[in-house]
Parts: C-alpha cells; structure tokens; sequence
C-alpha cells in the first residue's frame, strides 16, 4: 500500500485469498485512521441521510488511472482487526470512499465495476498509457 502510495490494499491484491483489508487515511477533517478489518461488513446511509460524492478514483488494480466514481459520503464498516477483536471505522470523504472501495475487493467487486462504460474504457485507457511505470508483478512485489 505504501509503495503504491496508496491509501487501502486488500489481501485480494496481493494473492491473499481472504476477506482482509488494511487503510492508512485521511478523512474530510484530516484526521488520519489506520486499521484492519477482517470480514468487512458495510453500512451506508440511506434515504435523505445518502448524499453521493462523485470525486475521483483510482486503485491498484488500475494502475496509473483515475476517473469520477459516486459514493455515498459517509460510510461505516464493521468487522475484526488482526487478532480477531471487533472494530468498527466511521468515515467521512476520502475515508468514506476507501472503506467502501476496500470493502468492495473483498466481495470481488472493483472499482471499474462501479462506473459508467465510458469511464471504463478511459480507466484502460490510462492504465495502458502508463503501463511502462509500473514493473510486472506490482505491486505485490514492491
């Protein structure tokens, strides 16, 4: 995740078959959370508490891209840390989207998934183009 400067990583992109995720992030106040989640569990407002932030996104799986992806602003995840403890994360901006992003890996969901076909194909598009930054095997070999 570091090495990627990157903000979440799950065991899914490092060839870990488990639904695990860690985060080191900041929210809308600047407030840096880090934590594990095992088992993540997502809640998201609904009804007139849902207000989607359509800022931009980019992932590990998608190397060197970012494009406009709507979340829901605010998100809480639930789940275990290392040691099989209960945690539970609340976040705001940046941290919404993460929890939600990260969440998603571990049910086999990425990003990409959730844009428009447009998006989609400017997502590969920019991976493509800067294919050449990034060594076979990142970034689990990094």
């Amino acid at each position: 995740m570091y090495a990627a400067d990157g903000v979440g990583l799950a065991a899914c992109q490092v060839g870990v078959d488990l639904a695990v995720f860690v985060f080191d992030c900041p929210d809308d106040d600047g407030v840096v959370t880090r934590g594990v989640v095992c088992n993540p569990v997502l809640e998201l407002p609904e009804g007139s508490e849902r207000r989607l932030d359509d800022g931009d996104e980019g992932c590990l799986s998608y190397p060197g891209a970012f494009v406009d992806c709507a979340r829901p602003d605010t998100a809480t995840v639930r789940g275990q840390d290392a040691t099989g403890a209960d945690v539970e994360f609340t976040g705001t901006g940046l941290l919404a989207r993460c929890l939600q992003h990260e969440t998603d890996h571990t049910q086999g969901t990425v990003f990409g998934d959730r844009v428009s076909t447009r998006n989609r194909k400017k997502l590969r598009k920019q991976m493509e183009a800067a294919a050449e930054e990034y060594p076979e095997g990142w970034p689990a070999d990094c």
